[in-house]
């Protein structure tokens, strides 16, 4: 499947508008990531606990966005956008959606 944050692809037209497809995934902070991030709040650097955490986040989104499209009958998801919004304290989503397209060529 072609997943693209592009409104159109080139060399490929659109046939067929499936409509919005989307994503989610709530995770909370770890105590241990947790305790690090603090650290290095003192010391600086970057906190690769949290940035792990934050592309499994992503990835969970985009693959369940993906099943979406594939439910509906897609074969490329066009447009693509990323929101975080936090959810309670210490635990956020990241959200991934998009359009479900149908592309010829």
């Amino acid at each position: 499947m072609l997943l693209t944050n592009l409104e159109i692809v080139p060399g490929h037209r659109i046939v067929k508008h499936l409509g919005l497809v989307q994503g989610s995934s709530v995770r909370a902070k770890h105590v241990g990531r947790d305790f690090m991030a603090g650290l290095k709040n003192i010391f600086g650097g970057e906190l690769k606990g949290y940035t792990e955490l934050l592309q499994e986040s992503r990835q969970e989104a985009v693959d369940r966005m993906q099943e979406q499209a594939r439910a509906v009958g897609a074969n490329a998801v066009l447009n693509i956008r990323f929101s975080t919004s936090s959810v309670t304290a210490g635990a956020a989503e990241l959200f991934a959606y998009g359009t479900a397209v149908v592309l010829e060529g």
